[in-house]
């Protein structure tokens, strides 16, 4: 998959080895009126991409798949891919893989968040791709975890837009 960029707090260590790596697979997904769901996480201030780690003995898209129900509470079709970003967080000593696909809503329901996920007041909102993009470019989230998920997925949104406008 095409690394689109790495993100970083700070400089890397020399060794980060001792750092904990979580995969993960990201998804804009497109309903019946081309528009995208983010997840507004309402506590911080800030929007995000349906996403979730990927279990052990699971695959990339089948992750993608049971957080979207889980989620957003829709049945979706993966399309293509759009790219992987690496992003460290020195602070936490914490290193991701991001893997990032588009596609459509087959069907939408009701989403089944976590209490952690309602703690931090998750809603879900529906945004044309443009207005996604111009809507995380404005973001001043709140807490240093959400300063750089909307850098990461704005990256996503953004590399989206392009794949889409070479299509057409």
């Amino acid at each position: 998959m095409k690394l689109i960029t790495t993100i970083s707090d700070q400089e890397l260590p020399a060794d980060t080895s001792h750092f904990i790596l979580r995969e993960a697979s990201r998804a804009i997904l497109f309903d019946n009126n081309n528009r995208i769901p983010l997840l507004f996480v309402a506590k911080h201030h800030y929007h995000k991409l349906p996403e979730g780690g990927i279990d052990d003995g699971e695959n990339r898209k089948d992750t993608l798949i049971r957080e979207c129900r889980e989620e957003i509470g829709a049945e979706i079709e993966v399309i293509g891919e759009v790219g992987k970003i690496v992003e460290h967080r020195c602070k936490l000593n914490f290193t991701q893989n991001s893997y990032c696909y588009y596609g459509n809503i087959v069907s939408k329901g009701e989403p089944d968040f976590t209490d952690s996920e309602i703690a931090r007041g998750f809603h879900i909102t529906w945004h044309t791709l443009t207005d996604a993009i111009t809507l995380l470019e404005q973001e001043s989230p709140q807490d240093y975890t959400g300063v750089i998920i909307v850098q990461r997925d704005l990256a996503f949104l953004k590399e989206t837009a392009n794949i889409l406008n070479k299509r057409s």
